[in-house]
């Protein structure tokens, strides 16, 4: 058996990160079976590697190997990519098709993304992996077929089986053996490596002297989340081999290439969608809501506060009943304790304090004036901790980092 190293080089697999080797040692052992295999990982790790591994190391190397990106095709013409169709059998069919089931028979398909199938396909394929059994569209006879399934998602497939969108069934028939790809973030000692072997090839593919990045960069480079992993990161890399004419990168020239809008924020992980837009106003709605009726409730507080302690003047005893009326109100309005002023103000005798020339009328905020101070006072209390604030506001930094750029803070 090969070793790991001969491996890494047969496939251009660059890294040493400790995950990723047991990632690797574990698509060597199951190769020799024809056990099916879920490869999973954030998008852009480089998750088609294991399935190359998988077929090139098995007994079926010398017969097709089919790659089949699954939310790429169309719902509709889906179940005729991946098990053929009759003549006739849609419009448009104006010849029969083998489909990639057949045509890999004794191969090896490998099916990308694959949690974005239909529900309708995923009963096929589980009829696939149960007994190799397959029926093309338009026909009703039942063919064989031989294939090994390797699949494979960006996507948490638990939560997609929880929520009704992937079959339980099919998930377990094709996670007989799970292979996890760590994402970039994780393999920082792997990163400077990468962005090497990347500078070195397009050096050659554009005959331009190889960039190199000073250390100070490098760290910068380590640091950063790459929220499109090894993709992003080979992307860059092409970006400044390219523009840069000095080949030594500064921190400064690397920063222009690492976007701030996505590498600065809370990422996605495990397939998991960030709220909308609706909700992320909701969230600052809510608040606002909730503290309005704090704000009420103080008040009514501090009118029956004045009312039992205050020494402004005597309250009549007929104000006094609709004041405690008021008081009581089940559901207060801005309107009740507005009121609740009028009548307590209304209340002093002639020859005491008189505080109606002196109230002047309350300016109105609009919600954004008021969202505005809430989030302004919140980032001075903790010091510009956008964390600490967004969990004080009860919503989420991405919203919180929004707002900031919105109102300029």
């Amino acid at each position: 058996m090969d070793s790991l190293q001969t491996i890494k080089q047969r496939f251009g697999i660059i890294g040493n990160d400790l995950h990723l080797n047991r990632a690797i040692e574990k698509a060597v052992r199951v190769a020799t079976t024809d056990i099916s295999v879920l490869v999973t990982g954030e998008s852009g790790v480089g998750k088609e590697n294991i399935p190359k591994i998988i077929h090139q190391l098995s007994h079926r190397k010398h017969n097709k190997y089919i790659a089949v990106n699954c939310g790429a095709i169309p719902e509709g013409t889906i179940d005729s990519e991946l098990f053929g169709h009759e003549k006739g059998s849609f419009t448009g069919a104006t010849n029969a098709r083998s489909g990639y089931f057949e045509v890999a028979n004794g191969g090896t398909i490998f099916l990308d993304e694959v949690g974005e199938l239909p529900l309708t396909t995923q009963v096929r394929l589980l009829r696939v992996l149960e007994n190799g059994e397959f029926i093309k569209v338009g026909s009703s006879v039942v063919e064989k077929t031989n294939v090994r399934i390797v699949a494979a998602s960006n996507l948490n497939m638990l939560e997609a089986v929880k929520k009704g969108k992937f079959r339980e069934d099919l998930y377990y028939r094709l996670a007989t053996i799970e292979i996890h790809l760590p994402p970039l973030r994780e393999r920082k000692e792997d990163i400077h490596l990468l962005f090497r072997k990347f500078a070195s090839d397009f050096a050659q593919k554009y005959k331009m002297p190889t960039i190199k990045i000073q250390d100070d960069a490098v760290k910068i480079l380590e640091n950063y989340s790459f929220p499109g992993n090894i993709r992003q990161l080979r992307n860059i890399a092409e970006q400044i081999s390219v523009v840069e004419e000095n080949r030594v990168i500064t921190p400064d020239k690397l920063l222009h290439y690492l976007p701030k809008s996505v590498g600065n924020l809370p990422m996605i992980i495990g397939g998991q969608k960030a709220e909308n837009d609706f909700s992320n106003e909701r969230e600052i709605m809510y608040k606002i809501l909730f503290d309005m009726r704090n704000d009420i409730n103080d008040l009514k507080k501090l009118t029956f506060d004045i009312l039992q302690h205050g020494n402004s003047g005597k309250v009549h005893e007929d104000n006094k009943h609709l004041i405690q009326k008021i008081l009581k109100d089940k559901n207060p309005t801005e309107e009740n304790a507005v009121e609740v002023v009028q009548y307590q103000d209304n209340s002093f005798d002639d020859d005491e304090l008189n505080y109606e020339d002196s109230l002047e009328e309350p300016e109105t905020s609009s919600l954004q004036d008021i969202e505005f101070e809430m989030i302004k006072k919140s980032l001075e209390r903790h010091q510009g901790k956008r964390k600490m604030a967004a969990k004080e506001l009860g919503i989420s930094e991405r919203t919180l980092y929004r707002k900031i750029k919105q109102y300029n803070l």
